[in-house]
Order: structure tokens, then sequence, then C-alpha cells
């Protein structure tokens, strides 16, 4: 995002101050800015305030588990809303309140909300606040603002019950990035974006869980293999240490590759791409270093979007669009892979600094941005061949790899 970003660490104490903050999505996404806070901290100035500069709808993203306990059911058992925001039914506080319109009724909801001794008959329904149903892991699952009001409430030390709302020009059109920045400016408020919360928690908490450890005999020789969940998704990875996982971070940066899967390429040898090649020869290296790790993660295929879309994206392919446009035209992101597993297993194996196999710079910024050290990119060799040249062109023309000694003779 090309305007100024705020610590994250400057947001949660602003939550955790009472103050508010302005969080802004993805500009591939709703492209919004929101004022969020925390619900246990709302008074009547800070809700005026927010009333002033919103469209004035006030939502109360809240867990799951808290909504069943005051029986709030969803708005809609069939949610089509475009970005599936889990909207439900609204509500007012029982009592204390008068219309519940007034920034003074909507802030004392809104702490009803939060407060853990609310029981379900002190809430009316239909009311004036719209509770939202957070998705459990938060910010990692979701890059929603519903996901970043809860985290960062929590992040806090407070009730994971926040509030939002989306700000608006005085002519009612949406603020977008620049006049986000102003508008923050203006009135004291810290600015982050939900992405860079992503990279926060990523960096600060541990959502592995080493599950299994066992030898591992391959043709390119004998390494161990640990079994990794990310306790958000339930997903799965490995990683290939080649020398004793205790001691794999002695002696000075550790040769790593970090593969995202690719059934097509490393397990069918496909000519369409050249991951398995690059898988091969990663192997190969970091046995002759003597040392090293091969991180395999999995929900890679296709740069992320999936095994099925990146057959269709090869469909595609096959009438002449090239690999970033197929997926583009599919609706889907150019490359929507992330690190954040990578890291957290090399933390696991004691890994903090890295000689990186990749022809991607962007990996190498990606893997550094959640604190890992990259001491030297070590490039891999190209493989071209008549199905894979277009691939590897787009990803050199269009993607930033690495590739100056790109050799097109003898490819037919």
């Amino acid at each position: 995002m090309s305007v100024r970003l705020d610590p994250v660490e400057r947001a949660i104490a602003d939550i955790a101050a009472g103050r508010a903050v302005v969080v802004v999505d993805d500009e591939d996404r709703e492209n919004e800015g929101d004022i969020i806070f925390a619900a246990s901290k709302a008074t009547p100035e800070l809700m005026a305030f927010t009333i002033r500069y919103s469209s004035g709808v006030i939502c109360a993203p809240m867990p799951g588990a808290m909504l069943d306990r005051l029986e709030i059911p969803l708005m809609t058992p069939h949610n089509k809303d475009a970005y599936r925001t889990a909207y439900t039914i609204s509500v007012d506080a029982r009592d204390g309140v008068s219309t519940g319109i007034s920034a003074a009724d909507r802030a004392h909801t809104v702490r009803v909300l939060a407060d853990s001794a609310t029981e379900p008959w002190e809430l009316t329904r239909p009311g004036h606040v719209f509770p939202l149903r957070y998705r459990e892991g938060g910010v990692l699952v979701r890059r929603g603002h519903t996901e970043a009001a809860v985290d960062l409430c929590r992040l806090a030390g407070l009730t994971p019950t926040g509030v939002l709302v989306e700000v608006v020009n005085d002519d009612g059109t949406m603020k977008r990035a620049p006049e986000l920045r102003a508008f923050a400016d203006e009135h004291g408020l810290a600015m982050i974006s939900i992405e860079d919360l992503v990279r926060y928690r990523r960096r600060v908490e541990t959502h592995v869980v080493r599950e299994a450890e066992t030898s591992l005999p391959t043709s390119h020789g004998d390494f161990t293999a640990i079994g990794y969940t990310i306790t958000v998704d339930g997903s799965e990875h490995v990683a290939l240490v080649y020398g004793d996982p205790a001691t794999l971070a002695d002696g000075g940066p550790v040769l790593t590759r970090v593969h995202s899967e690719c059934l097509t390429g490393d397990v069918f040898g496909s000519s369409r791409c050249d991951c398995g090649p690059q898988l091969n020869e990663a192997m190969d290296r970091i046995v002759e270093e003597g040392r090293g790790v091969v991180i395999y993660l999995r929900g890679h295929e296709g740069r992320g979007i999936g095994l099925v879309a990146k057959l269709q994206a090869y469909q595609l392919q096959d009438g002449g669009r090239d690999t970033v446009d197929a997926n583009l035209d599919l609706g889907l992101p150019a490359d929507a892979r992330h690190y954040g597993a990578a890291t957290q297993i090399l933390k696991d194996l004691g890994v903090s600094d890295v000689r990186l196999l990749t022809n991607n710079p962007d990996k190498v910024a990606s893997l550094e941005d959640y604190g890992v050290t990259v001491s030297e990119r070590v490039p891999l060799t190209p493989h071209p061949n008549g199905h894979n040249l277009a691939y590897l062109l787009t990803k050199r023309d269009r993607m930033g790899h690495d590739l100056p000694d790109l050799d097109l003779e003898g490819v037919n």
C-alpha cells in the first residue's frame, strides 16, 4: 500500500487505552477503511465521533461462542454477501436506553454486548447495533475488518468484542487510502492495514505444532521428516532436514528451500512448470552442503489458488493466456501464497538465518517481513522446455523472478 501506515503496536496500545484506530483492507478487496475501537471502552463521545464520520451503521464483531450464548442468530442462513460478512439480527440493550439510536444508547448497547455477565433477555431484537460473527483464527483465515476488530481487542487484552463502521466522505462516498490517511492524521488516529496485522500475528504468535518426526530415506539422501499442523486452519506441512535437526542452526546461516506444493510437477513430472526440477536440485544441493532444510508447504497449488483452479488456468493458457492473466481471468490472485507457516517452522527448528534457494525476490522479502534473516539468495538453475518456456518468461518479465541466464537455445 502506497500510503504511510502506523505500527501495529501503536494501534494495539490505542485500542487498550480506549481510543479508535483506522484499519484498511486490501485495494483488491473492499478497498475501504473502518473506524474500530473496543466495545468495552465505548463512550457516548467516541460513538458520536464514529457516527459523524461514517455510514452510521454500527457493527459489533464478536466470537461465535459469545453470540451463541446471547442467542443472537445470523440474519440469514444463506449468506450472499460478496465477502461473506456474517451479519446477525440487530439488537439494543433492554435497559438503559431510550429509542436505541442515540450515540449514548448505542455506546451502552455495545458495552452490554461486551459484558460477559449479560444474559440473552437483556437484549431486544431488532435494534440499532449489528453484531457480526467473527471467524475463528481471525485475520489469518479471513482478512476482513470483522476479524481485525476482534483480533485487536484480544491483542490489547480486552474482551473480544469490537465496534466498527466504514469511514465516508461528506457526500456519502467511501474514503479511500489517501483520504483515510489525511483523516487519521487530522484526528490523531493510528492507521494500520489488515495485511500488517496478519504479519504481526504471524511474527509474535506460535501457530505450528510439531506432530511427528521420522527418518525419510530418499534418492537424494537420508533426511529427517518432521510433520507440522497449523492450529488456525488445520493445514499440514513438512520439513525435510538433512543433518541433525537438534544442531541444524549451528554453524551459521542454513541452506533452505521453501517449496510450494505442486502435485503436477513434483509427483507427475509435468513439463508445464519447473517445480519438480527445482525441488530435486534443492535437495541435492542441501545434501552436498551437508546440512539444510526443505520446507514443503501444502495448499500452494497454482500459487495458492488450488489444484482444480490450477488446471482451469492451464486450460486458459492453452488458449493463449499467460500464467498471470489466466489466474486473473478466473477471478483469482496472480499469487495467493504466504509464507507465515514456513517462518514458524523455521522458528521451531531454531533457524533464524537462512541462505534461501530461490529465484523469487518476493519470497526473500516475505520471509524477512516475518523476522527471518536471509543472508543470501541462492539461485536455482532454470529448466526451460517447449512446454514451460512461456511460463518461465512470464515469471521473469511479469513476476520479477531473477532468471538472467534463461537459456532459450535448443528449446522446442
